[in-house]
């Protein structure tokens, strides 16, 4: 057998053994691999896959493969799926992506119908968008841009960012939120379904780097002023830098996180965010909270 068969093979049985249920599982008690210290005794899958309901799944990169590990999210309604982010490998012998994402479209189409993939991103940071070419010129998928006017367009969002955009997966909804200032392209979504609000790099356990001060600032007030007026049961970012020791991350280019904090926030978490921006005014400075950093830099 080879490597890349026995990889799938490995998946496949993720899949088979995946606790499906309609409601959600607790997220905030999914144990994720911490990656290694010698990442050439690494023995972990390049892709660990979590099925978090019937139609709803997170997947995360090996740090061992790149130490950013992100988090991707593929969810899937009655005609249409979404994913996520695509990681941030291009190689699919080192991260076979779409293999993965593909058999688990295929596990799904099986007990319901066929459906069309799309493919979409929280931002244009290269370890968020460095899979897109494994879905390109495949059938039933479609690879949103990664430019403002791109998701205007694709998501029917008039009043950008003020404004948001909604997609039908086919009976379920989901909310586009853009929240530039991370990146320019910066967007969260509220799904209706789970009632998790995905935040990308904008909020997240770990350093929230800001490139535009005045917009994330904005861009945080609107989001916690939506989670006022919306039920909301998980609050997802894209990575964990944080130890669970609280105001300790893990230094840049770890590959190895035994001790890391739980990937979920909490409204609170939103509010402290919130409220500490406003405090620091128009300067941008850094602070560290217990489970996460304000982070400025500057705009690539």
């Amino acid at each position: 057998m080879t490597t890349k068969a026995f990889i799938l093979f490995v998946i496949l049985l993720q899949l088979t053994s995946c606790n499906v249920k309609k409601d959600l599982i607790r997220i905030d008690k999914l144990s994720w691999d911490h990656g290694s210290p010698d990442c050439k005794q690494n023995a972990d899958l390049p892709i660990q896959i979590m099925q978090i309901n019937d139609n709803t799944w997170i997947l995360r990169q090996n740090k061992c493969i790149n130490y950013e590990a992100p988090f991707l999210f593929l969810m899937f309604g009655d005609k249409k799926a979404l994913l996520m982010d695509t990681g941030a490998t291009e190689d699919e012998k080192l991260f076979p992506l779409y293999d993965a994402v593909k058999k688990i479209v295929d596990k799904w189409e099986q007990a319901h119908n066929e459906v069309e993939l799309i493919v979409a991103h929280t931002h244009a940071h290269g370890d968020h968008i460095a899979g897109d070419n494994q879905f390109r010129n495949k059938s039933k998928t479609i690879v949103v841009g990664l430019g403002v006017n791109d998701l205007k367009s694709f998501f029917n969002i008039i009043n950008w960012p003020s404004g948001k955009g909604i997609i039908n997966l086919g009976n379920r909804i989901v909310d586009v939120l853009p929240i530039p200032g991370h990146e320019k392209s910066s967007i969260a979504l509220y799904d209706h379904e789970t009632k998790i609000l995905f935040t990308g790099d904008s909020f997240y356990p770990g350093r929230l780097y800001i490139e535009d001060w005045k917009s994330y600032k904005l861009s945080i007030e609107r989001l916690t002023d939506f989670t006022q007026k919306h039920k909301v049961s998980y609050i997802l970012g894209n990575h964990i830098e944080m130890t669970k020791t609280r105001g300790i991350d893990y230094t840049t280019g770890t590959t190895y996180q035994p001790n890391e904090q739980i990937l979920p926030l909490k409204i609170k978490d939103l509010k402290l965010l919130n409220e500490t921006l406003k405090k620091a005014g128009e300067y941008p400075n850094r602070k560290v909270l217990g489970k996460f950093i304000v982070t400025p830099v500057k705009a690539n």
